[in-house]
């Protein structure tokens, strides 16, 4: 069996609500709307099943609803769309194994309401979020009652890298260009969010707390050497603060702290790099998704196949470790 942990739908009538409460998505809304599965279950469960026995996680895939309107329109649209995943998961239980609660994080009071509301009333098996919240990192003191939920919970959050066309990628440009900010952009946000919340010490309150990082966990396991031996010295070339007290304060060696999240093989195909990654990560620790739709289902499933897993690997990577995750 196949559980796609990573998959992105817009179901119901969210993507018509969203679209009328902000009309201006730009490039990313406008790519939804080109992929018909996202929003079309017909041709969805069509594709669905050249993959045999294959179910899936869902969850919205970006925008960010922080990016796109204000803190009671977004909540509401997050209740929206999870109403509509829940249905959606009662109607097709051969289809889907759950889904990850939408959240607007703009308001935390409701976001934590809406968090527990669709963890308890609703039936998610996680939520998601995304790398920033608005522009503003994972790591400030008000998004820690998140992560202490979720913990207290012992369920995943899904994080989703952020990162548009509005920012550029030089100082002295307006937008970024050549989709970028898409290509390179997102890995970096994932790696940026990462290590915000290995040095604010998260997994020395939460050892045990479970994070989806998409795509692999970014750039972490193909920098190793710099993320690890490389930031060793880590505030020996920042000369306008005092951070060298940030390692120290740590439990544990820094870079052992990426090996606690969990990384998806979302990577359109790369077979090395879901091998690196799987090395990196470790099979208990290496989750099986595609990105569906936005990605190549088969060309995924054709890269891990040509590993040549042992058995047992092979079940923990395509179902196991997701069934251990959401508790299944």
């Amino acid at each position: 069996m196949l559980i796609d942990i990573y998959t992105h739908i817009f179901p119901g009538t969210f993507f018509e609500q969203m679209s009328k409460a902000a009309p201006r998505l730009e490039n990313i809304g406008k790519r939804m709307q080109a992929v018909v599965p996202v929003h079309n279950l017909k041709e969805r469960f069509r594709q669905m099943d050249a993959y045999g026995d294959y179910k899936q996680l869902i969850s919205l895939p970006n925008p960010p609803l922080e990016d796109i309107m204000d803190a009671e329109t977004g909540t509401h649209l997050a209740r929206v769309a999870n109403d509509a995943m829940a249905e959606e998961c009662a109607k097709h239980p051969d289809r889907f194994v759950g889904f990850a609660a939408a959240l607007c994080m703009l308001d935390m009071d409701s976001t934590m309401e809406e968090l527990h509301r669709a963890i308890k009333d609703l039936g998610a098996r996680g939520v998601q979020i995304f790398t920033n919240v608005a522009g503003e990192p994972l790591d400030k003191p008000e998004y820690q009652q998140l992560f202490d939920a979720m913990a207290k919970y012992d369920l995943p959050i899904w994080m989703h890298p952020a990162r548009g066309a509005d920012m550029p990628d030089y100082k002295g440009e307006d937008r970024g260009r050549y989709e970028m900010w898409w290509c390179f952009g997102w890995p970096y946000e994932t790696s940026i969010a990462m290590t915000r919340l290995v040095y604010c010490g998260m997994f020395d309150r939460h050892p045990n707390l479970k994070i989806i990082t998409h795509h692999m966990g970014g750039m972490i396991p193909y920098f190793d050497g710099r993320v690890g031996p490389g930031m060793d010295v880590l505030g020996a070339r920042t000369t306008d603060e005092d951070i060298s007290g940030i390692l120290p304060a740590l439990k544990k060696p820094h870079a052992e702290y990426f090996k606690n999240f969990y990384a998806d093989t979302a990577m359109f195909g790369a077979t090395l790099g879901i091998e690196c990654g799987m090395k990196y990560f470790g099979v208990g620790h290496t989750v099986f998704s595609t990105d569906f739709p936005f990605a190549p289902t088969a060309a995924t499933i054709e890269a891990i196949n040509s590993l040549e897993l042992e058995a047992n690997d092979l079940t923990a990577l395509c179902s196991g470790n997701a069934e251990r995750l959401m508790q299944l």
